[in-house]
């Protein structure tokens, strides 16, 4: 299942890329972002601390990526700019961390 956000760069698909990580305090899910016209690839981290988490959202990864992507969608230059300059400059996925100092979408 995809998502679609619009951005000034045109509209991207979100995807799960990768099975989420789960542990007794968060859940990380690996995001892929794609422009429509297959130009641009990206691709993030999005650790989001259980307490945040609705139990219906335990186990529907699909279900927390809709949560995120409106937040994505209003922080998508500054979100794509650090994802691109932490996998040059790392050689890492940019992980964006969602807890209680910073809730993000999930108020």
């Amino acid at each position: 299942m995809s998502i679609q956000i619009k951005t000034a760069r045109g509209i991207y698909e979100i995807e799960n890329a990768a099975p989420v990580e789960r542990s007794s305090d968060s859940i990380v899910l690996t995001l892929r972002l794609e422009r429509a016209d297959g130009i641009e690839k990206i691709a993030l981290k999005c650790k989001i601390a259980a307490s945040l988490i609705e139990p219906s959202e335990l186990d529907a990864p699909e279900k927390l990526a809709e949560r995120i992507a409106p937040w994505i969608e209003h922080e998508f230059e500054m979100t794509r700019e650090a994802a691109l300059k932490t996998i040059r400059s790392e050689h890492r996925l940019l992980e964006i961390a969602f807890d209680l100092a910073n809730r993000g979408p999930f108020t």
